[in-house]
């Protein structure tokens, strides 16, 4: 029996594919000798089927109010297809649960890669220097949030998403380096450096606890060492901005 392609697009034996022609580019151009000048993508909300390929949540999982929700957009003109998160804060608690004493949250995240053939698949984002996100925001306080192969699975390393222009779409840059790792919304002492190797998950959440409706445009995720010709090329045919995130460690306030 013939293997077809559609059996080979999906599944352990698709992904294990999938992963070996990646692993084959690296050592045929010898990405792990120098800097890698290409885009590594992380998410891209080019078809409906990727908002399955992650996860929406808020406090209404443990009783709370907020609500959340996580759908696809077709482009349109002058417009990339994107992903739209959006919902509600409420900073209600449930009356009949007395041990939950803070609410007021909504984020989402990319499911966690599945196994193959080479074992768990993970991001190796340490050839890289930024997190690179295209964006239309609301201006409010969202944070991105990465996951990694952590000894503390609870661990988080958080950075504030800076929109600079609310209402436009503009690419934001992020240096790995400046992210914090937190444990549950609390910065962790002392401090150590993300596991870039080894990373799980990347998502947007909300946590600034101001009641009221929220909404941000996300169109894809990307690792990169500075944006290239074609991506500048995109960000002004869509009247796109450039905003560069910047380390502080006031971040989580």
């Amino acid at each position: 029996m013939r293997v077809s392609p559609a059996l080979l697009g999906r599944g352990f034996f698709g992904r294990s594919l999938e992963e070996f022609k990646r692993l084959s580019r690296i050592a045929i151009h010898q990405e792990g000798l120098r800097v890698p000048t290409s885009a590594f993508p992380l998410m891209t909300f080019d078809q409906p089927s990727k908002i399955k390929d992650c996860k929406s949540f808020s406090d209404a999982d443990t009783g709370g109010f907020s609500k959340v929700n996580l759908d696809f957009v077709p482009a349109k003109e002058n417009e990339p297809s994107h992903a739209y998160f959006h919902g509600s804060i409420s900073t209600e608690l449930p009356k009949d649960q007395p041990e939950i004493v803070r609410s007021g949250y909504a984020a989402w995240r990319t499911l966690d890669r599945k196994f193959t053939v080479f074992g768990k698949s993970l991001w190796d984002i340490d050839p890289y220097l930024y997190l690179a996100l295209r964006i239309k925001s609301d201006g409010r306080k969202y944070f991105v949030n990465v996951q990694t192969e952590s000894i503390v699975p609870t661990d988080l390393h958080q950075h504030r998403l800076y929109a600079k222009h609310p209402g436009e779409w503009e690419t934001v840059l992020i240096n790995w380096h400046d992210f914090v790792r937190t444990n549950h919304g609390v910065v962790v002492e002392p401090q150590s450096e993300m596991l870039r190797q080894k990373v799980r998950t990347v998502g947007i959440g909300l946590t600034d606890r101001v009641p009221g409706d929220y909404h941000i445009r996300i169109a894809r995720l990307w690792a990169t060492n500075g944006l290239t010709e074609e991506d500048r090329e995109e960000d002004r045919k869509a009247g796109m901005g450039l905003t560069t995130g910047t380390r502080s460690r006031r971040l989580l306030r």
